[in-house]
């Protein structure tokens, strides 16, 4: 029972703070008063390496549980699942390690800028958009898993 709560409410619980730091915070934050781009890119790159700490985590705990009871977990659920976690592997792997250099550049300039002005977020590089990407397809990934676990465990 506990394995069938941890498959439901992990996606959910990951699917909420993608959501949440990805489309919500994130360019929001480039709206605030006095927020310059550099500043702003600073704190995204602290932001999401934790947000991507707290995903590997809940990533692992739902495989440990898929791995512990398979059953629970039907093959659309299985591939969505799966894709999910490749996203956040490419996104950890390969697209912020690409995005360091440049946003710690980015991130630098702010401590020499007055931060006066407000400015609009700008999605810069084709890197850029690959992570912007990777975290809609985990937003669509994860709550339809979540819905499917229930689904398959509830026809049984």
């Amino acid at each position: 029972m506990f394995a069938l709560v941890l498959l439901t409410m992990l996606p959910f619980i990951w699917f909420g703070m993608v959501v949440a730091i990805s489309f919500i915070e994130t360019p929001l934050k480039f709206r605030a008063p006095g927020m310059t781009h550099a500043l702003g890119v600073g704190i995204g790159r602290i932001v999401f390496k934790v947000l991507n700490s707290v995903e590997a985590v809940v990533a692992a705990v739902i495989l440990l549980t898929w791995i512990l009871q398979p059953a629970l977990v039907s093959p659309p659920a299985g591939l969505l699942l799966g894709l999910a976690m490749a996203a956040l592997a490419l996104q950890v792997l390969v697209l912020r390690p690409s995005m360091a250099k440049r946003t710690k550049a980015l991130s630098e300039t702010a401590l020499k800028h007055d931060g006066g002005t407000a400015v609009r977020a700008k999605v810069g590089t084709n890197t850029h958009i690959a992570y912007i990407t990777s975290e809609a397809l985990k937003v669509l990934a994860l709550p339809v898993t979540g819905i499917l676990v229930v689904l398959a465990v509830a026809a049984r």
